[in-house]
């Protein structure tokens, strides 16, 4: 039985293979920038629940080893699939489906193009903090530069430099991946550390300001807690990153799930102690007046002057590190549903290295438009939305693959627990639809409409793109049968 339309033979018999070239450590590598994604949320999460953000944190780590115990199995059976995207799209398609539109490849689709959209942003988000880092780091820079034109000018820069590094293969970029995490990721575990160490870190900062003082168990408030969690997920379940990478692993039975549950103990740790330094040291009303660079007066309080300005540097380089995981996490996802059939199959080819450069560019491009919203809250905002989609059709995929006896004489080298796929039925009803409507409802109240009818608007593009990818396999059978070579 077919289990996907892509053969990954590492050298491959035709041009969409992706090549076998890396291990559990360097899969780790490419994904240890997902620490970082807390930085857009330091000065928000408190924003709305003070203190409490500490334990949402650390809540949504743990609600990412629930989910990717599924992911790590369906990555264990479905090997050749590239993460989130390619398990959905091999679940729901209908299999030897002869007609032209299957709604269950659709429903793949879908779950894959939300799943691009959740990273995609990632680019412009750092784009935008390192421009504004920039900005203040370099006093000249802004007599000479809006913010907004240099954090345009960093993405041209970053995405290019990254565009021409990936083109050289995966396991080029998983080096890159060890320099950055060695220069960045260090260095923040430092500053995190050494304020609980000098005695910089005030508890009562913490204790005194557990929940806001207006704080009720209304709808109001729950919805908002359902929104948090629906953004918290999209930093800190980001980890099954370490999994879209199976078609290239070595050895995807052991080396999917060492890559997954070491970057998740990592996470735990830095979620959890980033964000209880940051208001140890400052204060709720502290952060709150630094919502974008909190961490500059952490590193000035640890470390004086000086520190600051090593902060700022390591994590600019911090967050070149995170846009290379969400540069070759989106692409790949565009890569996997086009070798599906659910985009054109353009974005499904690949340069003689290995790398869907097309797909590269395409989102580099559409990063430098994203840039033109201004703040990271409004973009991610929108992507959150995807990326609550993706968990949500990815972990039903999980209980469908459990259930159908289409998949049930499929290998498995890795399984959950026994009975994991009531756990993950639980989580993708949390996902779909309460932490759905719950970012949705958080929205409307702190960026407006504007960020939800991107994020909508851009979920809904697929369709058309989708009817468009049917046409082309319909007009050009060839194409379809060669992407179906793998079978």
């Amino acid at each position: 039985m077919s289990t996907t339309s892509t053969s990954v033979t590492g050298g491959g018999e035709h041009s969409n293979d992706l090549e076998r070239s890396i291990d559990w450590k360097q899969g780790l590598a490419i994904a240890s920038g997902v620490p970082l994604l807390i930085l857009p949320s330091l000065g928000y999460f408190p924003l709305w629940v003070a203190s409490a953000a500490i334990l949402i944190w650390g809540l949504s780590v743990l609600q990412g080893f629930m989910q990717n115990l599924a992911y790590a199995e369906l990555a264990t059976t479905f090997p050749k699939a590239s993460g989130l995207p390619g398990f959905a799209q091999n679940v729901f398609k209908t299999q030897n489906y002869d007609g032209n539109y299957d709604k269950g490849k659709l429903i793949g689709g879908f779950s894959a193009w939300s799943y691009w959209f959740a990273w995609n942003p990632v680019l412009a988000i750092f784009a935008i903090l390192v421009g504004s880092y920039l900005h203040g780091l370099f006093p000249v820079l802004g007599t000479m530069f809006t913010e907004y034109q240099l954090s345009l000018m960093s993405g041209g820069v970053i995405f290019s430099v990254l565009l021409i590094i990936n083109c050289f293969g995966l396991k080029d970029s998983a080096i890159l991946g060890y320099i950055l995490a060695a220069i960045s990721l260090i260095p923040l575990v430092v500053m995190t550390v050494t304020p609980f160490a000098i005695g910089a870190v005030e508890i009562s900062n913490i204790t005194n300001s557990w929940l806001p003082t207006d704080w009720s168990w209304d709808m109001h408030h729950i919805l908002i807690l359902f929104g948090l969690f629906a953004i918290a997920q999209w930093s800190a379940c980001a980890w099954e990153t370490a999994a879209i990478y199976g078609p290239e692993y070595k050895k995807p039975g052991t080396d999917v799930p060492k890559a997954l549950f070491v970057c998740g103990a990592i996470c735990l740790f830095s979620f959890v102690l980033v964000q209880a330094a940051v208001i140890g040291v400052l204060g709720v009303d502290g952060v709150l007046a630094e919502p974008l660079s909190p961490m500059i007066p952490v590193a000035e309080a640890a470390f004086g002057k000086a520190g600051a300005m090593i902060a700022i540097i390591m994590l600019i380089a911090a967050m070149i590190l995170i846009i290379q995981t969400a540069y070759l996490g989106s692409a790949r996802a565009m890569h996997s549903m086009a070798t599906e059939g659910n985009l054109p199959r353009v974005f499904g080819k690949l340069n003689s290295r290995g790398t869907p450069v097309v797909a590269m560019v395409v989102i580099g491009l559409f990063n430098l438009i994203l840039i033109s919203m201004g703040t990271p809250a409004a973009i991610l905002a929108a992507s959150a939305i995807g990326y609550t989609c993706a968990n949500g059709i990815s972990l039903f995929a999980y209980v469908k693959a459990k259930n159908n006896p289409n998949f049930a004489n499929l290998d498995r080298p890795f399984k959950a627990p026994k009975g994991w796929k009531n756990v993950a039925l639980l989580f993708g009803l949390f996902n779909i639809p309460l932490c759905l409507i719950g970012v949705v409802y958080l929205n409307s109240l702190e960026v407006g409409w504007f960020s939800t009818w991107v994020g909508f608007i851009v979920l809904g593009m697929y369709l058309p793109i989708w009817l468009y990818t049917q046409f082309e396999a319909r007009s050009q059978p060839e194409v379809a049968l060669n992407a179906a070579a793998g079978d």
